[in-house]
């Protein structure tokens, strides 16, 4: 259990019936700040991306578990209790649970735990202080709401994968999904907002209250200026691969050895790029002088420092960049990131205790408190680990009950 005098939310129970990633993201990021997350998972089967594999963590002789990595990367420091919610034992059970807790988060069909009894209608009398949290593609109303939502139908439709890609003209050009389920994570981020904000809500006034997140909408509000470029001048952006539509020069360039992104963001960077780059009669000149300017003239600028680029590799132009303050980067693989010396130094990557590997690598926290800094207790947990002791410590069930309730299917 967490530390009362170090936590954040140490004074926070959490039942989270979501599976996938959009609610255990946020949950996760709960149990991260000292939260008492109770998974709620189907006995036998669990959290769907347990089996989203490989690659599986392998236990300590080497061999692969059946708990995939994709799993462990939304549902560290939570406790696992196996409950089956379509029986009327695991109805009351959950209810129980409800009765002892801050917070529940779902992500099942609209209107699918109104068959149950664990809608925030039917619970909210048994726990008036609860603020309940619904995820789905859609929302909990509209033409869409019974319409299962997946992440990548969402980068779709929110208009994500329209603004994301190589231009139509060009080789590999056309739309593109992003690299992570982005609108998962999003919408988990939001929620989890909105979940510490019902919490202060509910300080000052001692109620609880039903919140009601959609994918869709997180991820139409995350267009951020893209929405704007479109609101104010009615015509939709289009996709133009890594470059900004906004900014220029803000985007990637061959090297000698391979490809750096370069972020120029006002027109003192660019007078200090076309210095260190040897031409600065470009910072003079009418057509690049202003960042208004270079948007209109984007292909002559860039045609002209990419052969540049060309001469140099990405560390030397780095080097060169970064010592005037101009933004640049290499574009790194995975094994890059965590060799890279400031990620190590941030301790990105961290070990975590976990019952069958021993330990298993996950990554940080990014959240930095100067008094409640984030503590881990354990990866990921195995599917029903801590039913018993749930059951016995926290519903103060005996024995024989827990007997009887697994005889019967209930857990």
């Amino acid at each position: 259990m967490s530390d009362t005098t170090t936590d954040s939310l140490s004074h926070i129970r959490v039942v989270d019936l979501s599976r996938v990633l959009a609610g255990p993201w946020a949950t996760q990021i709960m149990a991260d700040l000292g939260a008492d997350v109770i998974k709620v998972e189907r006995p036998g089967v669990g959290d769907d991306t347990r089996s989203w594999g490989p690659p599986y963590v392998r236990d300590r002789n080497g061999v692969e578990t059946g708990e995939s990595a994709y799993y462990l990367g939304a549902n560290r420091g939570k406790r696992s209790i196996t409950v089956d919610i379509t029986h009327p034992g695991g109805q009351d059970i959950v209810r129980k649970l409800v009765a002892k807790s801050d917070v529940v988060i779902e992500n099942f069909k609209v209107g699918a735990l109104r068959r149950y009894g664990l809608a925030y209608a039917d619970i909210k009398s048994v726990n008036p202080r609860l603020v309940y949290c619904s995820i789905s593609g859609f929302g909990q109303t509209g033409p869409y709401a019974d319409i299962g939502g997946y992440d990548f139908v969402i980068q779709g439709m929110s208009g994500l994968m329209s603004i994301t890609g190589e231009r139509d003209d060009l080789p590999g050009g056309g739309p593109q999904k992003m690299g992570v389920a982005i609108a998962d994570v999003l919408t988990g981020m939001y929620a989890m907002v909105a979940i510490l904000a019902a919490l202060a809500y509910r300080e000052r006034s001692g109620k609880g209250q039903y919140i009601d997140m959609a994918l869709l909408d997180s991820q139409i509000a995350a267009l951020a200026n893209q929405n704007m470029n479109y609101l104010v001048s009615g015509r939709p952006p289009a996709r133009s691969g890594n470059a900004h539509p906004n900014i220029v020069p803000y985007q990637v360039f061959d090297c000698s050895d391979g490809k750096l992104v370069l972020a120029v963001g006002n027109d003192r960077q660019f007078a200090r790029l076309c210095a260190q780059i040897g031409r600065p009669d470009l910072a003079d000149d009418p057509r690049f002088a202003t960042n208004p300017a270079r948007v209109r003239h984007r292909d002559v600028l860039v045609s002209t420092l990419a052969g540049i680029f060309a001469t140099k590799t990405v560390e030397a132009w780095s080097v060169l960049l970064n010592r005037v303050g101009v933004p640049c980067g290499p574009i790194n693989d995975l094994e890059q990131v965590f060799a890279d010396p400031q990620v190590r130094h941030r301790g990105m990557r961290i070990e975590l205790p976990h019952a069958l590997a021993g330990t298993v690598a996950a990554v940080a926290n990014p959240i930095g408190f100067s008094e409640t800094p984030v503590r881990y207790r354990n990866a990921a947990p195995l599917l029903g680990e801590h039913t018993e002791e749930i059951l016995r410590d926290l519903l103060r069930l005996t024995q024989d009950d827990i007997k009887r309730l697994s005889k019967d299917g209930v857990i």
